[in-house]
């Protein structure tokens, strides 16, 4: 069923029994990896899309599994008719090397103590999680993905994907993300670290089987959770509202909706989440850095690139603000290749990515080439030749159309009249529908894809096309406002350019 959950899902495990050489120069291995996958690899293997998740994710990506509700953290864009069309394209999700959702990581079995590593667990990079995937990827029999994404986290190893094994991605998606970890990101995950080693139940990563370090861990995804908001979303959310209170407590306690909101999201956390873990990861962030340390230019690190950028920012993202994305897109332009850059107009920040799915689907299906007229064409009401102005007057505002198709006896278009034809012609006193429409009409075909509708209402400055089959017969029509409510905004023809906003 279309643009419903992909249903019931498990997740699955591979192991791979070797060991990788990791950035430090450590030898890690065996290695499980936790992962999902979504609708069916065709013969070719040429429909896979790798999602990548976020500091905090895991591979349940999208769907539900036995006896638990909770869908996957993207089931908004993964599934039958969804961005990521699993009617379409092979969706893979793994939970990446130092996690502690089901890939190897800190809390996991060390084989050769017979006890969790704690800090035993190497440190890793992102470029360290890349090189699992690929192990995956590899035993999946893919030679090439069709796409690799993701958001924040998963925007780098997207990058880094596209970087590492060129020949083995098309398209290449990073969202809400950085070419390079800046002084203030490193810094915030220094203080979300510290409140970690600060709880005295901490003890030094060995809590293993004791009491873990829940208020540091909590502490810490308070902090975070602020970095992933805006200014503007936690006003329109919180404000200055009191939590249940008629005044202040004029004490430390919890006076305001806000304090609680964080609160609340960190004690949810420390639900399914390890800190060791969330001390690996964040090192691993501090550590993504393109440029290797500025031993080469962000253009340098592009150079070897095969794949077709799509970059993705968000306007009110202040943890990855639209500078670092734009910088992307101009190291990616010196190499000549093939990007796009689109922002999303949102003031949830950086969980943008998240939330703002309308958007994304837009602005994604759109770049994969995959939306068509067919998929967005409405079914307006249809007058004939002969038909009295005064009754058109009367079916527009009934069926609140401004363009409505003309047609012939047998169905085929004869033209479109507007209500600005209606206008002209009550000023006029005309009551041919004949000298009143018009008979040269721009059109769209139904496997056209929206691009070049979008070109051709910017050139002809139209906002509306008949969409007609190949025996000219009329299937619909298309607009702009179609073209808006697809990408959450009023911007219908606006972004899909190749300059920057």
């Amino acid at each position: 069923m279309r643009n419903e959950s992909i249903g019931l899902v498990k997740t699955r495990e591979y192991t791979y029994d070797d060991k990788i050489r990791l950035k430090s120069g450590k030898k890690f291995g065996p290695i499980k990896i936790s992962y999902e996958t979504y609708g069916r690899l065709n013969e070719e293997k040429n429909n896979a899309i790798l999602v990548c998740h976020a500091l905090s994710g895991d591979a349940h990506a999208a769907g539900w599994h036995e006896g638990d509700e909770k869908l996957g953290w993207w089931n908004n864009m993964i599934g039958p008719g969804k961005a990521l069309d699993t009617d379409k394209y092979f969706v893979i999700c793994s939970n990446f090397l130092g996690s502690c959702n089901g890939t190897t990581g800190p809390a996991t079995i060390n084989p050769e103590t017979e006890k969790s590593y704690g800090l035993d667990f190497p440190i890793i990079t992102v470029s360290d999680m890349v090189k699992v995937q690929k192990k995956l990827i590899d035993h999946l029999g893919i030679d090439q993905l069709f796409v690799v994404i993701g958001g924040s986290l998963g925007g780098m190893q997207a990058l880094n994907w596209a970087i590492s094994y060129p020949k083995s991605v098309k398209f290449c998606v990073p969202i809400a993300t950085s070419a390079q970890s800046t002084p203030q990101q490193i810094a915030f995950n220094e203080v979300r670290r510290k409140a970690i080693m600060a709880d005295p139940n901490w003890r030094k990563g060995d809590y293993y089987g004791k009491t873990p370090p829940r208020e540091g861990l909590s502490l810490a995804r308070m902090i975070g959770h602020i970095t992933y908001l805006s200014d503007e979303s936690m006003r329109q959310k919180f404000g200055r509202d009191l939590q249940e209170k008629n005044g202040y407590s004029f004490d430390f306690s919890t006076d305001f909706e806000v304090e609680s909101y964080l609160h609340y999201k960190g004690n949810k956390f420390v639900d399914r989440f390890d800190a060791n873990s969330y001390l690996y990861i964040t090192r691993a962030i501090d550590y993504f850095d393109l440029t290797s340390g500025g031993e080469r230019t962000l253009r340098e690190a592009f150079e070897g690139v095969k794949a077709k950028f799509l970059v993705i920012a968000i306007s009110s993202d202040w943890l990855y603000p639209p500078y670092q994305s734009k910088d992307i897109v101009r190291a990616l332009r010196a190499n000549e290749v093939d990007v796009t850059y689109s922002e999303i107009k949102s003031n949830y920040g950086h969980d943008s990515f998240l939330v703002e799915t309308g958007q994304l689907k837009y602005i994604i299906t759109n770049f994969l080439s995959q939306i068509l007229v067919k998929d967005i064409t409405t079914d307006p009401p249809i007058v004939k030749k002969n038909t009295a102005i005064e009754k058109v007057s009367e079916v527009m505002i009934e069926s609140e159309y401004t363009h409505i198709p003309v047609s012939t006896k047998n169905g085929k278009l004869a033209g479109i009249i507007t209500a600005w034809d209606i206008a002209k012609s009550l000023a006029k006193g005309s009551d041919s529908m004949d000298k009143i429409m018009t008979k040269k009409v721009i059109t769209a075909s139904p496997s056209e894809p929206i691009n070049s509708v979008i070109k051709k209402m910017k050139t002809h400055n139209i906002s509306a096309l008949p969409v007609i089959d190949k025996k000219n017969k009329i299937k619909g029509i298309v607009t702009s406002d179609t073209i808006s409510q697809l990408a959450g905004r009023e911007r219908a023809i606006s972004e899909f350019s190749n300059t920057e906003n």
